[in-house]
């Protein structure tokens, strides 16, 4: 494991006490923390930032969502464990992961609303935007 290269919460202690209470509001959401940690998980997944991958991992096994699940995730779009509104969040995670490449097209956005109302996507929208905010400091940080 590598040395934390700057302790970033300790120097910018406001700013990460803006993340945490945006952290604190989603866990609120009507989409319930068993989405918001499996979208968590898989947008870690793309980011490759171990530390919140054993983080994410363990609240869903504590949560109960079975080991298969969490097994087949990277593999979320052939795999039987997954809702039809699960599929759809996680394509929307991915989308906007990498957004530089797929720019969040319409054909990913659509089908969210059959499964989530304005709010639950706005909701939706904000925790991919702030766990990739949190794995960007993570994995540059070397947390």
């Amino acid at each position: 494991m590598s040395t934390l290269r700057l302790p970033y919460s300790q120097l910018s202690p406001n700013i990460y006490k803006g993340l945490l209470a945006t952290k604190k509001a989603l866990a609120a959401s009507s989409l319930g923390l068993p989405l918001i940690e499996l979208v968590n998980l898989r947008i870690s997944q793309i980011n490759g930032c171990s530390f919140c991958l054993e983080m994410h991992a363990k609240a869903l096994r504590d949560g109960g969502t079975p080991a298969a699940k969490l097994d087949s995730l990277a593999g979320w779009r052939i795999s039987a464990h997954f809702s039809d509104a699960e599929r759809a969040a996680l394509a929307w995670a991915e989308s906007l992961t990498d957004i530089a490449h797929t720019h969040a097209p319409d054909d990913v956005f659509e089908p969210l609303k059959a499964h989530f109302t304005d709010v639950q996507i706005s909701d939706l929208t904000y925790a991919v935007a702030l766990m990739n905010a949190f794995n960007r400091l993570a994995v540059s940080m070397r947390q």
